[in-house]
């Protein structure tokens, strides 16, 4: 079975093809950082007017890579949210369009299922029952999985998502967006145990998180000791990193603990990170959970993670009609 699976739910316009639900034959991602960068985030009417610029030279690209034409197509699937509202429905236009010009069938996919499922993707993956946090610019949401589109919701952040509170820590300091990687790349020369952040709901009885006090946190310290440099600055950056991991990987553990789970799937953008990655083996280890992380280029929106979602979707008999429209508030 061939998938083609459309992505345009933020800042990156991308298609890919994938065989079977786990096989990528080709994943094209046009991105927008450079576009939004000077705006230090996403600008919802820049995204969307790049999106209809981007999305069918992005489709055609990768076709082509994939040398697979519109027949050959089994399904097309589309992220239908949640998102920036302007950026979903220029993908779901394209999508009804190819859905109604060939005739195959069309599935609109919530693009947190997509994350979850993007570890199909490699070589060695789980098989539900499983845990999966989602974690992300937009999004922290531990879920549990007992089957493939069966998801329960056991935790997630009550204000800024892990991925937020680096954009607006890294603008803090002057740091390029997004922040994620250059956090990242001064907090592997710096000592995470110079500040003493804090870590909020520490309750083991909520699996939920909260990052604004973190946040606010290193305001205070700035504004006290000013925007640090050299040493200071990557110091800053670890202790940060640190307090963000460790949050996110207690609670995971915990929500391990409880739900008597052994396998965990870290997935989203900010599941790239170097600390997070590391931190998460360690406890997962020493718990006896066993921990799979998708490619870094997978942690990223990307086609092939819809792709995947809508292939999966369309076994279990999901289909979409052309009413599809776009819920930016889809729950999953």
């Amino acid at each position: 079975m061939l998938c083609l699976g459309i992505e345009t739910s933020c800042d990156e316009t991308a298609a890919a093809v994938v065989r079977d639900g786990r096989v990528a034959l080709s994943d094209v991602v046009s991105t927008q950082i450079d576009i939004h960068r000077r705006w230090g985030g996403v600008i919802p009417e820049l995204a969307s007017r790049n999106h209809v610029i981007q999305v069918m030279p992005v489709i055609d690209e990768e076709l082509t890579r994939a040398q697979v034409t519109l027949d050959q197509l089994d399904v097309i699937a589309v992220t239908s949210g949640p998102g920036l509202q302007g950026a979903l429905l220029v993908g779901l236009q394209v999508a009804k369009s190819l859905a109604l010009a060939t005739g195959k069938p069309l599935v609109g996919v919530n693009h947190l299922e997509g994350h979850l499922l993007a570890i199909r993707l490699a070589a060695d993956a789980p098989e539900p029952p499983f845990l999966g946090l989602v974690v992300s610019g937009g999004h922290t949401t531990l879920y549990e999985v007992p089957a493939f589109g069966t998801y329960k919701k056991l935790g997630t952040t009550r204000d800024d998502a892990a991925g937020e509170a680096y954009d607006k820590v890294a603008r803090l300091l002057g740091l390029p967006y997004p922040g994620g990687q250059p956090i990242d790349e001064l907090a592997q020369k710096g000592d995470p145990k110079a500040i003493a952040f804090p870590r909020a709901l520490k309750s083991h009885e909520v699996l939920d998180w909260s990052f604004s006090g973190l946040k606010t946190s290193v305001l205070h310290h700035v504004q006290t000791h000013g925007v640090p440099t050299g040493q200071g600055l990557a110091d800053l950056c670890a202790s940060f990193q640190e307090a963000v991991a460790d949050a996110l990987t207690k609670k995971v553990m915990l929500g391990a603990k409880k739900a008597g789970a052994t396998q965990l799937v870290l997935c989203g953008g900010v599941a790239a990170n170097s600390r997070l990655r590391g931190l998460a083996q360690e406890r997962a280890d020493a718990a006896g959970v066993r921990l799979y992380l998708p490619p870094k280029r997978l942690c990223t929106d990307n086609g092939a993670m819809i792709a995947v979602a809508g292939a999966e979707a369309f076994r279990r008999g999901v289909r979409s009609d052309l009413s599809l429209n776009a819920d930016p508030s889809w729950r999953l």
